[in-house]
């Protein structure tokens, strides 16, 4: 699940808030062990990602670095590149 949590600090364009609450979904299911939480347990799960996604807005908001904006194009093609070496793929 947590696999699919990306870096969001220093690219850009700087992170969307559909990314960052997409992120903050991604912890709250690895943490609860749910993918889709019961009935009892929904508003919990859904306030954890609410205050989560709030928490992580902050975040890179204060953030500071001295080094260049990521471009989100270059390093999709890197991770592509990365998995396709993995798994023994091509093109």
């Amino acid at each position: 699940m947590c696999r699919n949590i990306r870096q969001l600090h220093n690219f850009e364009p700087p992170a969307t808030d559909d990314e960052v609450r997409a992120a903050a979904l991604q912890f709250v299911r690895k943490v609860s062990g749910s993918t889709k939480p019961s009935a009892a347990n929904q508003e919990a799960f859904d306030e954890a990602v609410d205050e989560i996604t709030h928490v992580v807005g902050h975040l890179l908001e204060r953030l500071v670095t001295t080094a260049p904006p990521k471009d989100r194009e270059v390093e999709a093609a890197k991770a592509r590149a990365r998995s396709a070496e993995r798994y023994g793929r091509t093109g």
